[in-house]
Order: structure tokens, then sequence, then C-alpha cells
């Protein structure tokens, strides 16, 4: 790949145009192989093609297996991993893989494709599990898959049990986001990867598996003990956001392509710093963000008494202050239950007053300045796949483009109530 102009635009791939569906090019994806230039330009709707082919093949099994199963359990699972999302995961793996040299095949680039794929089934499972462990009711603007299925149950369940349809669309969900794990694993051990890769790849496929289960765990816990530790809020962010968001894609395309360990080492950390200030961006979105972008309620994170590292910093900067008041907003607001839209716009003012918002949104800064440190401390790359990186950690952490790029086709992203509009990367995952 070649230079280009310092102001050539970087299209915000997979933002955009997973969100507002788009016609992908037919010749980028063709049965085993890839036009790597053709993903290069939308690597979304390539993800997207290879997504959709096995999808239909593995609804089409279930469907032989049993008709109700395939239409309540397979084809949600498949609708909602083809439904929407930006495809933040799949950037960072091909974009990696292009920056460290690789995917300069057709067989090369169809595995990274496949394997994005499969990283797309993870975050179906991750969200849907999340969903139904929060309560939430809301996903993408749309009824999240535990709501859906109550409802469409509601009539068999009206007469029986009380509220037995909760309980089983809750169920149903659980076992629509374990099918999705299952097609991810099978998508990852049916794949072809380039000589001397295997191990590399399958070794971070499964640590990022365990670390996403640990990090909804410490998200749970946080909430049922109380947990107000700035340093275990960082913990779980990490593990539950900024390692299998950005930290483990990164190293699989680095891996894919054959990068020397310093080059891996060097973007892990990149990766990490950069998932970090995602998931602090996403903390700022769940308390202050406008659900008409968000595709999620209003200050659901307050609502929930989530122990973010937006709530840890507002109680101990509220403590040392001595700053009752505050004190026991916050105390109500861990509590999670019954607030009603007065109390949480109370909770967002004491995020504000404390400084916790603006301490959050300087540490984002900080983070997406460290990543841009540790990706030029990685080995030459591949200048076009550095500055898409480049752009990418930029995007997750919601902030402007970096200097010598133009994000065109911006629509806006997740929008901060109270603030202009910015470069946000929450919203509707």
């Amino acid at each position: 790949m070649g230079g280009r102009p310092a102001q050539e635009e970087i299209p915000a791939d997979g933002e955009e145009r997973s969100l507002h569906p788009h016609t992908p090019d037919p010749r980028a994806v063709r049965s085993g192989t890839a036009d790597p230039l053709l993903v290069d330009a939308d690597v979304a709707g390539a993800v997207g093609q290879v997504l959709a082919d096995g999808l239909g093949e593995r609804v089409a099994a279930a469907r032989a297996i049993d008709p109700v199963f395939a239409r309540d359990i397979a084809e949600r699972a498949a609708g909602f991993t083809l439904g929407g999302g930006k495809r933040t995961r799949s950037q960072f793996l091909w974009w990696a893989l292009r920056a460290c040299g690789g995917g300069t095949t057709g067989e090369a680039a169809y595995a990274a494709l496949r394997l994005a794929a499969a990283l797309e089934l993870v975050q179906t499972c991750a969200l849907v599990h999340d969903d139904v462990m929060d309560g939430s009711h809301l996903r993408r603007g749309g009824p999240t898959v535990h709501a859906d299925v109550e409802t469409q149950y509601a009539s068999h369940v009206a007469g029986r049990r009380p509220a037995a349809g909760e309980p089983f669309g809750k169920a149903a969900a659980i076992l629509v986001g374990d099918l999705a794990l299952v097609w991810a694993d099978d998508t990852v051990a049916a794949t072809r990867l380039p000589p001397g890769t295997s191990r590399d790849v399958r070794g971070i496929w499964q640590a990022m598996r365990t670390e996403m289960v640990a990090g909804q765990y410490l998200d749970l816990h946080g909430q049922v003990t109380g947990s107000r530790s700035v340093v275990r809020a960082v913990r779980a962010a990490c593990l539950k956001s900024a390692l299998y968001s950005v930290e483990r894609p990164l190293a699989i395309g680095a891996a894919l392509a054959g990068a020397d360990e310093s080059t891996v080492r060097a973007l892990r950390s990149a990766g990490r710093c950069a998932g970090i200030a995602f998931q602090l961006r996403d903390d700022l979105l769940g308390a202050f963000g406008d659900s008409s972008s968000t595709g999620k309620p209003s200050g659901e994170d307050i609502r929930e008494g989530k122990p973010t590292y937006l709530a840890a910093v507002a109680w101990r900067r509220a403590d040392s202050a001595g700053d009752q008041r505050a004190a026991a907003v916050l105390r109500r607001a861990a509590c999670g239950e019954g607030l009603r839209d007065a109390d949480v716009e109370e909770v967002r003012g004491v995020l504000e007053a404390t400084g916790a918002r603006a301490v959050v949104e300087a540490k984002i800064a900080r983070l997406a300045a460290r990543s841009e440190e540790h990706l030029a401390a990685a080995s030459p790359l591949d200048e076009p796949g550095r500055r898409r990186l480049l752009a990418l950690f930029h995007r997750a952490a919601g902030l402007p483009p970096p200097a010598g790029t133009v994000r065109s086709r911006d629509r806006g992203g997740a929008r901060l109530s109270g603030r202009p509009r910015a470069a946000t990367a929450g919203g509707a995952r």
C-alpha cells in the first residue's frame, strides 16, 4: 500500500455505514477469498458480508434441528449481530493487520474477516447477556432481546404464573447469547489461518473470552457490594471493555500479520489505553447520554447504580471535600432503585459539581495521548494503516479526529446532554 496525501479523508468505516444501511461492494468477499483493497474501502461492509453468509448457514442448520428453536433463538442471534453496531472490534483487527503489513493475499484477508466476524458474535453474546443482567429494556433504539421475547409470548403466559413472561424472556435471551458465543468459537475453529500464526491467534482468543467474563463479573460484584474504589473501577473497565474491545482485536490482527513481539507489545499497550478511554467515554454516555442517539435509556448507569469510574471519582471528591449533600445523593443513587427523572438530574448535578465529569474527560484525553505514544513506539508500521489506527483511537475515546485526517460523513454519533455535539464513542454498539 502506498502513501496518501496528508489531508486525505479517513472515512469512519462502520460507524455511519453500519447504523445507516448501505450496499457493500459484492466483489469484496467471494467464496473463501477477499480483495484487500476493497475491504480497506469498507471494512464494516466486508465483515457484514461474511457474517451474512455464515449466519445464513447457521440459521438453516438450526431450522433442521427445530423450527421453533430456529425462529426464537437462532434468528434472534443472527438478527442482532447483523442489525447494528459500529464493527469497532472488526476495524481494530483489520487495521492492525494492515498496519503490520498483513492481509495482502485474498486468503489472508478472508481469514481476518472471519475472525472479525467472530468478534462481532462475541459482542452479541456480551450485549445480550449484559442487558439481561442489567434488566435493560432498550438497546439500539429498540427492545432488548429478552424484552422482545417477553412481548412475543405475553399472551401465552397471561393467566398463568404471575410475571412468568419476564423470567422466560431472560432465560431465552441467555440462550441467544450462548448460541452467539458457540458460533463465534466455531468460526474461529474452522478458519484457515496463515502459516505460523495459529498458536498465537488462538491463545489470544482464549484469553479474551475469559477476560470478558471476568470483567462482567467485576461489574456485577461492584454493584452488589457498593464499591467506591477508583482502582477497582478501572480494573473492571479494563477487563470488561478495554481488552476485548480494543487490545485483543489489535493483537489478533498483528498476530495474523506475523508481527514481531515488540510490535505486538506496543500495539497492545496502545490498545489498552484507548480501550480504557473507550469505556470511560461509555461511562459518561451512560450518565449524560442523549437516548435519541445512544439508543439506550437516558441516565441508565445512574438508574442502575453502576460502580463506574465516574461514580468512584465523584465519591472520592465528595469525601475529600466533606460534601455531605453530594455524598447523600450518591448514596441514594448507589441503591439503583426507584430513581425518578428528578433524582437522575440531581445525580448529574453532583457529578458536575464535584468535578468528576471534568476529571474523567481529562483522563480520557491523557489515555488517548498515551495510546498515540505507544503507537508511535511500534516498529515502523504501514503509514495508511497507522493513520487509520490513530483515527480509531481518537474515535473510541470520543475525541475529535487527529491532525491530518478529515472525518467526512460523520453524522455525529451519540450525544452528551448539556454539552455541544462532539465525536463520541458510545451509543448503539
